[in-house]
């Protein structure tokens, strides 16, 4: 097992920009926000905790890529940034995400609150649900886990052509895992974005998603048709659980408290475009801090 662990000189030089409008925004940033911006360079940061890797065939080690500072991103002329004209997220949901329609809501709800807080700025849609069939998309068996699999490409391409004109990206989710093509064992997600298309599966959050009881594994392996989808009626998967989500409630909710004690009165603020009126982030996170502590007494139980 190897920890990733960069000295603060080191992520201070990677993370902090020379470019005259950042430097401005920067010095623009209130004592709250710059105390957030900051938690990235502290060593023991709660928010932003080295990377441990578990073995040699985890992502970083088995896929090396060149380094990249945050200058580089920035300028990196195929780096997409939302406009006035398409300024929305839009969320669609293929499959069920629970075993009621109600616990899929409810798992919908959570996530465009979280993306709203996140993307701070963006306004998040929600797309009809839809079936896996309504896709089109390839699926197969997966010979090791014996759990059914969708692929991500043909789900991609899918969420191309359904790309609303206002949408600065369409964001598929679903509980099913996924393969991006046939000589790989699985993918958690891929996206494309030149199309500003994604699809993310938290098939693999399940904690016995490699467990025998597993609702998605096939018990008959039936060679079946790429246009037969019956194989995914009342297809569900256990409820979703992520110390994922849990670390981010509770960030999010530290910085809420902060921030909203040390700004007493809340004022309007421009964004970076400078032309649309948005509250300050304290105020914006008013009506989701209950939901998050609502959250974590579900994830603390």
């Amino acid at each position: 097992m190897q920890t990733i662990r960069h000295s603060e000189q080191t992520l201070r030089t990677a993370l902090i920009s020379k470019t005259p409008a950042l430097v401005l925004q920067y010095e623009n940033l209130d004592a709250g926000e710059r105390r957030l911006m900051n938690e990235a360079f502290q060593p023991n940061s709660a928010l932003f905790e080295p990377i441990t890797l578990h073995s040699q065939s985890d992502w970083i080690t088995s896929h090396p890529e060149a380094p990249q500072d945050f200058e580089q991103f920035f300028n990196d002329a195929k780096r997409k940034t939302p406009s006035p004209e398409k300024c929305n997220i839009y969320i669609q949901s293929i499959g069920s995400l629970g075993n009621t329609r109600i616990i899929s809501e409810e798992y919908i709800k959570w996530l465009k609150g979280y993306c709203e807080a996140f993307f701070y700025g963006l306004t998040v849609k929600l797309l009809e649900p839809i079936p896996v069939s309504a896709t089109r998309c390839s699926f197969r068996v997966n010979d090791n886990t014996k759990n059914l699999q969708i692929h991500a490409g043909d789900i991609l391409n899918f969420l191309k052509r359904k790309k609303p004109e206002n949408a600065f990206c369409v964001v598929g989710i679903t509980m099913i895992d996924l393969y991006p093509r046939d000589s790989w064992n699985f993918v958690f997600g891929q996206a494309s974005l030149t199309d500003g298309v994604g699809i993310f599966s938290f098939a693999r959050y399940g904690s016995d998603f490699y467990s025998c009881h597993y609702e998605g594994k096939v018990k008959k392996l039936e060679k079946s048709s790429s246009s037969e989808y019956s194989v995914f009626d009342n297809y569900y998967i256990p409820e979703i659980t992520s110390i994922f989500l849990l670390r981010s409630c509770k960030a999010l909710l530290r910085w809420i408290d902060d921030e909203s004690s040390d700004i007493p009165g809340i004022t309007p603020k421009h964004s970076r475009e400078g032309n649309v009126h948005l509250p300050k982030r304290a105020e914006a996170f008013k009506e989701w801090k209950e939901w998050i502590i609502k959250c974590l007494a579900v994830l603390q139980k």
